[in-house]
C-alpha cells in the first residue's frame, strides 16, 4: 500500500490556527478586553425568511408519502437550475438549464473539477490567493506557477504571453484582495484562453456585492468564454448558505477539449462520485430567486457592503492603500509603518483588541498588507474603526 505522497508537500494550515492561539492567549491575559473580530470570513446574518419557509415547507413534504423525494436528479432539481438560468438571463447571460450542474458549494467544485483533467497539466494561480486553488493541485501533485498580483496593478494580474499554461484561476470579486476585474481585464483572460487552448475556472462566489453595470458578473459576459471556461459560484455569501450548503458549476456543452465535450466529462464524474444536494436545501436555493427573496438578500447584501464602505471610508481618512470595499466584503489594506502582516496583527491586536487576517497567509504577494471583512456586526464595525482612527 502507497500513500499520496503529494499531501507531504502541502504546507500546513497555520494561518487561522495561529490567530486562534494569539487571540485565546490575549484573552487570558486581558479578560476585560473587548474584541472585536474582523477577519471573519463566514457570514453573520441570519437567512432570508423566504428562504426557511421553503425550507420547513419542504421539510413537511419529506415527511408525507405522496411527497417525499428519495435520489433527486444528478444535476439538481429542474426547478432550481431554471430559476439560475432565468437569473443569467437578467444578466443578458443565454445557458442551457442542463449546463447548470447544482453543488454544495463552490468550494467542493473547484477541488472535484480537477478529477476531469490531465495530471500533466500546468496551473496559474495569482499570488496572493485563495488557498484552496493552490492545495487541491499540490494534492493531485501538478505544477503551479503564479501571477503576480501585486499594488502595481491593483492586485489584478494580466496575462503574460510569456507564460504558458492549461489551467487558470481567476476569483473576481477576488479573495483575499477584494480587486475586481473590468470586462476589458476579463477579455484578456479568455483571449489568452483561446489562444493557448487553455481553461479558466472562474470562481465568482462574491459576484452578488458588485454593484455596478460596468463590471462583469459572470465571466459568460465575455465573448468567446463559453469556449474556455467553467464558472463556479455559490450561495454562502449570497444569501448567507454557509452552513447550509448550496452553490452551482456551470460547464457550457461549447468547451471542448481533445475532441471531448467537458460538459459530458463532468457529468459522467458527478454521477459517479456525487448524490446531489438535498431536495431541502434546493427549494430554500429556489426561494432566493423569488421577488420577495431577491429583495431580502439584497438588504443582507446591503448591511455587509455598508458595513465595508464604513471601513473603507476610514482607510481614505487615514491615507491608508487599499482595494476592495466597494464592490466586495473585503479590504485589502497596505499595513502602515512599513510592519509585516504579523507586526501588523499583533499591533492592531494588543492595542485596540481588533481582529485581522494577515496578508502572509494567502501568499508570497500578501506579506506586509491585511485583509478586514465586512461580515460582522455594524456597531462593532464602527466601533473597530473608531479605535482604529485613533490608533493612526
Amino acid at each position: 500500500m502507497k500513500i499520496n505522497k503529494n499531501y507531504l508537500e502541502l504546507e500546513d494550515s497555520y494561518l487561522f490556527s495561529t490567530i486562534a492561539k494569539k487571540v485565546n492567549q490575549f484573552v487570558k491575559e486581558n479578560p476585560d478586553k473587548d474584541i472585536i473580530r474582523l477577519g471573519i470570513g463566514d457570514v453573520t446574518l441570519p437567512l432570508a425568511p423566504v428562504v426557511v419557509e421553503a425550507i420547513k415547507n419542504a421539510a413537511d413534504e419529506m415527511g408525507k408519502k405522496e411527497t417525499f423525494k428519495g435520489y433527486g436528479p444528478e444535476q439538481g432539481y429542474a426547478f432550481l437550475r431554471e430559476a439560475i438560468q432565468k437569473y443569467y438571463s437578467r444578466k443578458n447571460v443565454n445557458l442551457e438549464a442542463d449546463e447548470i450542474f447544482i453543488s454544495d458549494g463552490a468550494k467542493s467544485d473547484l477541488g472535484n473539477i480537477l478529477d476531469i483533467f490531465g495530471l500533466e497539466n500546468t496551473v496559474l494561480v495569482p499570488d496572493p490567493v485563495y488557498p484552496v486553488y493552490v492545495d487541491t493541485n499540490v494534492m493531485a501533485g501538478r505544477k503551479i506557477i503564479f501571477a503576480d498580483a501585486n499594488e502595481k496593478n491593483g492586485f489584478l494580474p494580466l496575462p503574460d504571453e510569456n507564460v504558458k499554461c492549461d489551467i487558470i484561476y481567476i476569483c473576481s470579486p477576488n479573495n483575499p484582495t477584494g480587486a475586481v476585474y473590468t470586462k476589458d481585464g476579463l477579455k484578456k483572460w479568455v483571449d489568452y484562453a483561446l489562444k493557448n487552448d487553455a481553461v479558466i475556472l472562474f470562481d465568482a462566489a462574491y459576484e452578488c456585492f458588485i454593484k455596478s453595470e460596468e463590471l462583469p458578473n459572470s465571466i459568460y459576459e465575455i465573448e468567446g468564454a463559453k469556449k474556455c471556461a467553467i464558472e463556479f459560484c455559490s450561495f454562502s455569501k449570497t444569501a448567507g448558505f454557509t452552513g447550509t450548503r448550496c452553490g452551482y458549476t456551470v460547464v457550457p456543452k461549447e468547451l471542448v477539449k481533445e475532441g471531448v465535450s467537458l460538459h459530458k466529462f463532468w457529468l459522467r464524474r458527478q454521477t459517479t462520485k456525487f448524490n446531489g444536494v438535498p431536495y431541502i436545501v434546493q427549494k430554500g436555493a429556489e426561494a432566493i430567486f423569488s421577488e420577495k427573496g431577491q429583495e431580502q438578500i439584497k438588504e443582507n447584501i446591503a448591511y455587509y457592503s455598508e458595513n465595508a464602505k464604513i471601513i473603507a471610508e476610514t482607510m481614505d481618512k487615514k491615507g491608508i492603500w487599499y482595494t476592495g470595499g466597494k464592490h466586495s466584503p473585503y479590504i485589502w489594506l497596505k499595513c502602515p509603518n512599513n510592519m509585516s502582516s504579523w507586526e501588523f496583527f499583533d499591533y492592531l491586536l494588543n492595542n485596540i483588541a481588533v481582529v485581522g487576517t494577515p496578508g502572509a497567509g494567502f501568499g508570497k504577494n500578501g506579506e506586509g498588507y491585511f485583509r478586514l471583512t465586512s461580515f460582522g456586526n455594524r456597531e462593532k464595525t464602527i466601533e473597530a474603526m473608531e479605535r482604529f482612527s485613533k490608533l493612526f
